[in-house]
């Protein structure tokens, strides 16, 4: 640059240099660069045979990045080797691209059609993992298994229903990508460096031609502006966390100890040294990826807390944060995909887990309940009950009527009859509850919510 007569130390071109990231960024920024060069043609900057001459080297520029024989020899970043490629092929002219823009409006520009580029593929993913998990859950609906609370044994459930509470942690994913994506839909092109241009560019056609649904109104913050970006990656660690739920329960659950379910060979790795081995990978990486994608969010709250209006440098500190997390959650979303089309469950296994009686001990409560006891009282007798049971070695059914009348007179054959497991589920009627009606209720929900993110 003019301005400097010292060439930059080369340890600082290092530091500084973004071209080894940013390349990816060079679809969007022909995109934007065609877009710019209408603009400037309607507003009489450049002659029409310009703006042809310039979208026809604009087109060889990404067919040179397509087909890998794009030059970067020493570029600094994408912007400034795609203007210095196009200036190779047309002339001086290549030059005028630049007229009402800056790399402060043009960056921000490249990062958000990125952004709105992977929010819509990260819905698109999510309401692919929402099918499988729908078709499972339609599959095993009438499965029992057991509950957990602390990794306890707590209360029997259907497969169906468990299945069911990752399909609507997805479709919420789905939502704030949806959201991450209308975050990214306000275009910084003909913000300039900060202040705005003295070109009047007819920033809403522009707007329209790149499928934004407005334009930045203030031009300070839109070159400053990464909201969207940090929206995006709040979305991906959030979506990422509850993959993770995924994959440690799949981990549990195809264990010899559990023995719930059988994992497909084709996502499952074997032992270096013990032959007889299956291990879950695919399984604990969703678990892994979840803190990494997760950094992301953390790197760039970091870069822009306290950090000054307008643009500063740490901005480009963005790109390899957002990079990292869209290769990774989309990796993620489709080997979850693939692998639960895989996964096999044992049903006699989980209907033998579901069958232990001390999971019914809520229901002998609430029977008590319903003869007039008050609740807290009822639970110290259930407890009291349950404690009996396993000093002395018995199920809850096998405690005789005279065991019973220690405990309390309202208990009576009605006891019995709450401690038939098919009662279990059946008695859990509220609403979004595991009763085969209103898990009826909930699938039928489901296949709505699904048809509305495909939509």
């Amino acid at each position: 640059m003019a301005r400097f007569r010292d060439p930059p130390d080369p340890l600082f071109q290092r530091l500084n240099a973004s071209i080894g990231f940013d390349l990816r960024l060079a679809p969007y920024d022909i995109q934007q660069s065609m877009a710019h060069a209408r603009a400037l043609r309607a507003a009489g900057i450049l002659e029409a045979d310009e703006l042809d001459r310039i979208e026809g080297g604009l087109e060889t520029v990404a067919d040179e990045l397509e087909g890998g024989s794009f030059p970067l020899d020493g570029a600094e970043d994408v912007h400034m080797a795609i203007e210095r490629r196009l200036t190779e092929i047309v002339g001086p002219l290549g030059g005028k691209l630049h007229t009402g823009r800056s790399r402060n409006d043009q960056v921000a520009t490249d990062v958000a059609l990125y952004v709105r580029d992977h929010a819509g593929r990260a819905t698109e993913l999510a309401g692919s993992l929402m099918a499988r998990l729908l078709e499972l859950a339609e599959r095993h609906a009438d499965w029992p298994m057991p509950g957990y609370t602390h990794l306890q044994r707590a209360q029997p459930v259907y497969l169906g229903h468990h299945v069911l509470a990752y399909f609507w942690m997805v479709r919420r994913d789905a939502g704030r990508f949806a959201q991450a994506r209308e975050s990214a839909g306000e275009l910084p092109l003909g913000s300039g460096a900060l202040a705005g241009l003295n070109w009047d560019l007819d920033r809403d056609a522009v707007a329209r031609d790149l499928g934004f649904d407005a334009v930045a109104p203030n031009s300070i913050d839109a070159v400053s502006n990464r909201d969207f970006v940090l929206d995006y990656l709040a979305a991906a660690a959030i979506c990422a966390m509850h993959l993770s739920r995924l994959g440690a329960e799949i981990v549990l659950w195809s264990s010899t100890e559990f023995s719930f379910c059988e994992l497909p060979e084709d996502f499952s790795s074997g032992s270096s040294i013990m032959p007889q081995k299956k291990n879950p990978d695919a399984a604990e990486l969703l678990r892994a990826k979840a803190p990494r994608i997760a950094s992301g969010f953390l790197t760039l709250t970091g870069v822009m807390h306290g950090l000054p209006l307008a643009y500063s440098k740490d901005l480009q500190e963005d790109k390899e944060a957002l990079f990292d997390a869209a290769d990774n959650l989309e990796l993620c979303l489709e080997a979850a995909e693939r692998m639960l089309a895989g996964v096999s469950f044992d049903r006699d296994r989980l209907a033998e887990a579901a069958a232990d009686e001390f999971a019914a001990a809520t229901d002998i409560a609430d029977l008590l309940v319903r003869k007039g006891m008050p609740f807290r009282e009822a639970h110290g007798v259930v407890g009291g009950m349950v404690r009996e049971a396993l000093e002395q070695g018995k199920s809850l059914s096998a405690l005789t009527p005279e065991d019973l009348a220690r405990h309390s007179d309202l208990l009576d054959d009605s006891y019995y009859e709450a401690l038939r497991p098919e009662r279990w589920q059946e008695s859990k009627g509220s609403v979004g509850g595991t009763a085969p009606a209103r898990l009826a209720e909930q699938l039928e929900a489901a296949r709505a919510s699904l048809a509305e993110v495909r939509r």
